[in-house]
């Protein structure tokens, strides 16, 4: 009988080590390293894992040049859903392995399970190890969907998954999830560093020998990274993240990585009792109908991705009633508030040192977007003024140090967006002009370059 082996492994990047230390070595974290039980004999081969001859015939490697490699346009599987199409970056890659993330309850499951469904001219594997046949048959039936072609397996063991994956030959598969698996050949329990990144090499080898796209759906930690393995990653073509809050009806599907696509795409979908609807102009949701104008409010046409979106920053500029002034962001980053507040301090004259100041993106998004400065300083201009921002007016500019307006890019995209959703005036960057057919459109295209000069136009009686 061989000697039980085991090895620590960190549960944040899954550096291995002998023996335990308190700060991980490779990505510096503190009380990470847990003991597993690993096999250190050369692994066998498993039969259920050899694709040589999954489609007839027999693959041999070998050594090519570069330029003797023959290129190919790969048709993408489009899915009816034109928000996830969008997110991968034009549709499924054939061989692609896609790792999908988001809280518990967010809706993974029910997307792609409804994903699952309307593909009906492929044969699609959902496999789950949370669920049974039963509740996964309800849910379908409450999608109110059927396919002839889609397949369910309520299995965690790789061994006996592959095997029926060698019976049913699938051109699509689900893994819901992939912390749930386990390979035979760790000794390690589901859920540990190694039985992910066994598990989830294993499906990789499939994906990319068979051709067959595979996506893993995920866990998140309390932190809300992806749990397991930062390798785990690495190791898939692309990363979406699926965010929102559980108590409204809006979802949004993030790209973090994407070997075949743009890293900047998102998806917004609406929750109801038919599953996951794509939302294709989600700018109307994502400003706030009023029936009388408000202070604090203003709106920034900025870009996710290819696509323009229109949202409502709301600003609330107080007296401060402790000693030190608050700062409170939602959907916005915290330090790039702090520096647009500086110049106005030092370039408008305007004491925000004494207020207290909360920022929100309204529908829950967050925005990287530099673009969105100049909206953010007038909503918290307009506060502190208290005064309205007219609800006809947009803007789309980045604010340097200095109090200078800057230039931002697709601004024809971003004007365009704004005219179709009604609104008859835009402030952009005059930097922004050269290129610009102001003829193009309907909508009054007002150019400044400095700070100042927005805030005595909104506001010129005071």
């Amino acid at each position: 009988m061989s000697k039980i082996k085991t090895a620590y492994f960190c549960q944040n990047c899954g550096h291995e080590s002998a023996k335990w230390s308190g700060k991980c070595p490779s990505c510096g974290q503190w009380n990470t390293f847990v003991e597993e039980l690993v096999q250190k004999e050369a692994k066998k081969t498993n039969p259920a894992t050899d694709w040589d001859s999954y489609h007839g015939e027999t693959t041999t490697r070998k050594t090519q040049a570069l330029h003797q490699i023959k290129t190919q346009d790969t048709p993408r599987v489009l899915t009816p859903d034109a928000e996830l199409n969008r997110v991968l970056g034009g549709g499924i890659v054939p061989g692609s392995i896609v790792l999908v993330a988001g809280e518990p309850g967010i809706g993974k499951s029910t997307l792609f399970l409804q994903m699952g469904l309307q593909l009906q001219d492929i044969i699609v594997l959902y496999i789950s190890g949370e669920e049974s046949e039963q509740q996964i048959k309800m849910r379908a039936d409450r999608l109110d969907m059927r396919n002839e072609n889609f397949y369910l397996l309520t299995e965690t063991s790789t061994q006996t998954i592959f095997a029926e994956i060698k019976k049913l030959r699938p051109q699509l598969i689900i893994v819901d999830s992939i912390q749930t698996l386990e390979s035979p050949f760790i000794e390690s329990s589901p859920g540990s560093v190694s039985q992910i990144r066994e598990c989830a090499a294993e499906f990789q080898q499939f994906a990319k020998e068979t051709n067959t796209p595979v996506f893993l759906i995920g866990h998140i930690t309390k932190d809300g990274t992806i749990a397991g393995p930062k390798l785990l990653e690495h190791m898939v073509d692309a990363v979406l993240q699926f965010e929102g809050d559980r108590h409204y009806a809006y979802r949004i599907l993030r790209t973090l990585k994407n070997r075949f696509g743009s890293t900047a795409e998102l998806g917004i979908y609406q929750m109801n009792d038919k599953g996951m609807s794509p939302v294709l102009n989600p700018s109307e949701l994502l400003i706030s109908q009023k029936d009388e104008q408000l202070s604090g409010v203003a709106i920034a046409a900025t870009m996710e991705g290819q696509r323009p979106l229109l949202i409502e920053v709301q600003a609330l500029v107080t007296q401060s009633v402790y000693g030190t002034p608050q700062r409170t962001v939602s959907g916005f980053d915290l330090r790039r508030l702090q520096l647009l507040l500086a110049v106005l301090e030092k370039r408008g004259g305007f004491h925000f040192g004494v207020k207290d100041v909360f920022l929100n993106i309204a529908g829950g998004l967050k925005v990287e977007d530099p673009s969105i400065d100049l909206a953010v300083l007038c909503a918290l201009l307009s506060s502190f003024e208290d005064v309205a921002i007219p609800q006809n007016i947009c803007f789309a500019g980045e604010v340097g140090l200095s109090g200078e307006i800057r230039a931002v890019n697709r601004i024809e995209q971003r004007i365009a967006e704004a005219e179709k959703l009604g609104f008859s005036k835009i402030i952009v960057s005059k930097y922004n002009q050269k290129g610009l057919q102001k003829q193009r459109f309907a909508i009054e295209i007002i150019m400044m370059g400095q700070v100042e000069e927005v805030y005595r136009y909104l506001f010129p009686g005071n």
